[in-house]
């Protein structure tokens, strides 16, 4: 993988940076997307990892696409309209099919603004945890141009259609505490405490067995767009799924005896 993500390790724990800091950690390549989407496929495919934190390199979560890259018309700007159709669909639209279709809980340590594809990328995470400094933007129509990687699907989906619409077609910014109010993150701490906050939430998320997280989160996912009836037929197979699972009944026999339970991811 290229030095854009930068990926350390703590037992069942990934925490995932985005490490280009002297560009506010803007989204600028074809390369970017694949790699957050080879990411992706990766992690789903280890059973060990059952929790992943996502940040930003230095003083920004994510500026989102490159401007300066726009103003040119280089790199994932450049082409026809036929040309930008494909790089925006094999290219960052890549990134919220990947995320979106991530089987382990993701949660989002907003250090600094996340603006345009940013905050776009934090509302792909299922836990947003901001720093008191963090901003965000929908800002694309100050742009002359619109979301184009899912923002119109993921923004109302978390604060409702009256402050999606607002923040998209002002395309203005909103501080931390308005964030928490419109419910945007779930907390905001101070600056040096993100991190560690957004860690504490992931190890109690991977304090629980991964088969359990990893299909509660699929069927949170579904049921945003499923009736009733369709979702309890597949909470029921992943229920039976779950019983026949050594870590359920590790976790009743260490519920019943009183003690910490021991997972084998099995």
């Amino acid at each position: 993988m290229s030095e854009f993500l930068q990926i350390a390790r703590e037992g069942p724990v990934v925490v995932a940076t985005l490490n280009r800091p002297e560009q506010r950690n803007a989204i600028s390549t074809h390369e970017d997307s694949r790699e957050i989407e080879e990411f992706c496929r990766a992690m789903t495919g280890d059973h060990r990892v059952r929790a992943i934190v996502l940040t930003g390199a230095g003083a920004a979560f994510c500026a989102g696409g490159n401007v300066k890259d726009m103003a040119s018309r280089q790199g994932m700007f450049a082409g026809s309209p036929f040309e930008l159709r494909n790089r925006y669909r094999l290219g960052i639209q890549r990134i919220p099919l990947s995320l979106y279709e991530l089987e382990i809980p993701l949660v989002a340590a907003v250090n600094g603004p996340a603006i345009g594809a940013g905050l776009d990328l934090a509302c792909m995470c299922d836990v947003r945890i901001a720093s008191k400094s963090a901003t965000f933007a929908e800002s694309f129509v100050k742009l002359g141009i619109i979301p184009g990687d899912g923002g119109a699907w993921f923004l109302p989906r978390i604060i409702g259609m009256a402050r999606a619409s607002l923040m998209t077609l002002t395309g203005d910014a909103i501080d931390a505490a308005t964030a928490l109010e419109y419910g945007l993150v779930s907390e905001v701490v101070e600056p040096e405490a993100c991190l560690d906050r957004a860690l504490n939430i992931a190890g109690r998320i991977a304090a629980n067995p991964g088969h359990a997280t990893r299909m509660a989160k699929r069927l949170l996912r579904e049921g945003q767009d499923m009736k009733l009836g369709p979702l309890l037929e597949m909470s029921a197979a992943f229920q039976a799924l779950s019983h026949h699972t050594a870590d359920h009944v590790e976790a009743v026999d260490a519920f019943v005896a009183k003690r910490r339970p021991i997972w084998t991811d099995k």
